[in-house]
């Protein structure tokens, strides 16, 4: 347990990642019934970028830090950046909120969190910042194991957001496909939403290929942003996130604001987005020995 997301917090990677978050809570939204959001991996929940262990990276100084004062963002980029503003005082941004700060700020009264985190300093930390709200509930367990006792939730309705560290590198994906797996046979109209990084791409076309073809899931839609070519294990090139049983019409609703992520956050040549559905209902999968899929589209 040597990983703490303050390194991390803010990073293009938080960026893309709590943005699909909030398309997410968005389409939950649209009926009024109940829904539950079970985070798997869900950190402290919000942190200090002016922290140590925030400045010791300043990686939120390529993220957040470079969006704070754009102008002309894409509705989903602007309500994700509403969401951040309204984690501080003002227009200063000291604080970076995790996942389960932005879907407690978006979730209704009616809805519900279970927030999972094995770390107990972490977790400690979550009872705190929620010890005020009735409708988030904290287990200071393992995710995975959580997951599988979890669902389906008592709203039938909601999402699963699995977000792990990756301290097992590639090992991480045959975890989880295994929870993913066992979750899904209880829960197979359940929402799950799975963050992942990108270094070598060989990494991620295994995961991929299981989605596509063992998973026994229907519509799978992979959103990636691409910050340099997945060619080196020796840094963070990008950052995925693929949806199991992705909400009707997420990918027009995050398109633009994906899209719009390279030329905010890359650099010329090397920056891309990528979205693509692995499986889709009534169609074939989507081909993984493509390089650039047809819905890519490189910064200009």
């Amino acid at each position: 347990m040597n990983y703490r997301h303050a390194y991390h917090a803010g990073n293009f990677a938080d960026v893309m990642k709590h943005m699909v978050l909030v398309a997410l809570v968005d389409a939950m939204k649209q009926k009024n019934t109940p829904f539950c959001y079970i985070d798997t991996h869900a950190g402290s929940g919000r942190y200090d970028l002016r922290g140590t262990l925030a400045r010791k990276t300043g990686e939120a100084d390529e993220g957040v830090a470079k969006l704070k004062a754009a102008t002309g963002l894409p509705p989903l980029l602007w309500k994700w950046l509403e969401v951040v503003r309204a984690c501080n005082d003002g227009d200063d941004i000291r604080y970076y909120p995790g996942s389960p700060w932005i879907a407690a700020h978006l979730m209704r009264d009616t809805d519900s969190a279970q927030l999972c985190e094995l770390h107990s300093e972490e977790a400690g930390h979550l009872r705190q910042l929620f010890h005020h709200d009735a409708r988030v509930h904290v287990h200071n367990r393992d995710g995975y194991e959580a997951m599988n006792a979890l669902v389906p939730p008592k709203e039938k309705r909601g999402f699963v957001l699995i977000d792990p560290p990756f301290e097992q590198q590639e090992g991480e994906f045959r975890t989880i496909e295994k929870a993913l797996k066992a979750a899904m046979e209880k829960w197979p109209t359940g929402i799950f939403a799975v963050w992942y990084p990108i270094k070598l791409r060989s990494h991620v076309q295994p995961f991929h290929r299981w989605l596509s073809t063992k998973s026994g899931a229907k519509r799978v839609l992979a959103a990636e942003l691409l910050l340099h070519k997945d060619d080196s294990p020796l840094r963070l090139n990008g950052t995925g996130m693929v949806i199991v049983n992705a909400p009707w019409k997420l990918d027009e609703t995050i398109r633009d604001s994906l899209k719009a992520l390279p030329k905010l956050l890359g650099q010329p040549g090397e920056s891309e987005y990528r979205l693509t559905w692995l499986v889709e209902e009534g169609k074939d999968p989507a081909p993984l020995h493509v390089a650039h899929p047809p819905r890519s589209l490189p910064k200009r």
